[in-house]
């Protein structure tokens, strides 16, 4: 049961926003975390105002049964119309519930998604490189933008490292799931033996932070520019356009060298940058609130297994939620990537729920 106070709360903030945003004394700032916020009751309102209304139908409903005055075949249209009303307010009332559950602020972000070769050497790579071409697949099947900031590859096809930024709406409630360490096991094609390798990457999803969200001052800045040099010398620029850029009071350090030019390298770090420190002060945060935080599932933690692609076995477990799947190629593919997806929200929407009861 929903407290009618809360119901009517939401209700009055809309409206309130709604007055606010017609004002013109907002400034930039203040207006678009106003416009944000009021965008997100635009999709519960219309659930809130007829919620309230529910009561008085049902006691109007319980009027025409009762009345023995009515003919029979009204009644039995008053009942069907009652159980209807309770299956409607059963519905209303568990979408006002996951409205009202503890959001997470950056769910509607976009992300940066940073994926490292961990143990296991060159298989680690080639791993890593599968990862990526997992993603890609996931965002073009979902019509998001992929867009490459930093690689750094190894033998064979496989990458030491790729950092790319995905936009779309609400990508990070999606992505930031896949934040942790992956591990696959599976035999290489250089192993004779026919044994079964274990290697690992880990992911690290960021929200992508925009001014309104962190400001950085150029004082808190150290900016260092260095010619940028491939393998063995290869690849080596006779300009400086390789930048590193340190965040003074965190420590963040960010290098690029990817683009020739030394503007858009410094654009890709401070992009990286300010994401990484809003990800550490967010951290921070959630650790001073950790009692219910430990308990959430997308916690970002990327030391924290959370999944193994067996290949010998075709399957993939994710060990937060105790999932299998026996169909490790489709999931590869991105073709069910959503299905993991959605019992992992799934089940911390229900951990949510249970906390908030």
């Amino acid at each position: 049961m929903i407290p009618l106070e809360k119901v009517h709360e939401i209700i009055a903030k809309h409206d309130n926003l709604e007055k606010e945003l017609s004002s013109s004394k907002l400034d930039k700032r203040l207006f678009a975390e106003k416009s944000k916020e009021y965008s997100s009751l635009g999709g519960i309102i219309t659930f809130a105002k007829e919620y309230l209304n529910f009561d008085k139908e049902r006691k109007d409903l319980e009027l025409i049964i009762e009345d023995k005055k009515n003919d029979l075949e009204i009644i039995e249209m008053a009942k069907k119309d009652l159980n209807d009303l309770k299956i409607k307010k059963k519905d209303y009332e568990n979408k006002l519930k996951i409205f009202l559950l503890p959001k997470d602020e950056d769910d509607d972000k976009n992300a940066i998604v940073e994926i490292r070769a961990g143990t296991g050497g060159l298989e680690a790579s080639l791993f890593c490189a599968d990862l990526f071409k997992m993603y890609e697949k996931v965002c073009s099947n979902k019509k998001w933008k992929l867009e490459i900031i930093s690689i750094s590859k190894s033998e064979a096809g496989g990458f030491k490292e790729v950092i790319f930024s995905v936009s779309g709406n609400d990508i990070y409630s999606y992505l930031k799931y896949e934040s942790g360490v992956h591990r696959v096991q599976r035999i290489p094609e250089t192993e004779t033996q026919g044994r079964v390798h274990t290697s690992a990457a880990t992911v690290a999803v960021l929200p992508e932070a925009e001014d309104v969200d962190i400001q950085i001052k150029d004082s808190d800045l150290r900016i260092d520019v260095f010619r940028s040099g491939g393998p063995g010398g290869q690849s080596v620029n006779t300009t400086d356009s390789a930048v590193r850029i340190t965040h003074l009071p965190t420590g963040v350090v960010v290098s690029q060298q990817d683009e020739k030019s030394q503007h858009k390298n410094k654009a890709k770090a401070l992009k990286i940058l300010r994401s990484r420190v809003y990800e550490s002060e967010k951290r921070k945060k959630d650790q001073e609130r950790s009692s219910s935080r430990r308990n959430q599932i997308g916690t970002g933690d990327r030391s924290e297994r959370i999944r193994t692609y067996n290949f010998p076995q075709g399957r993939i477990t994710d060990h937060r939620i105790n999932l299998t799947l026996h169909k490790l190629d489709e999931f590869l593919s991105g073709e069910i990537h959503e299905e993991m997806n959605q019992e992992l929200r799934l089940q911390e929407q229900n951990i949510k729920l249970k906390n908030l009861n």
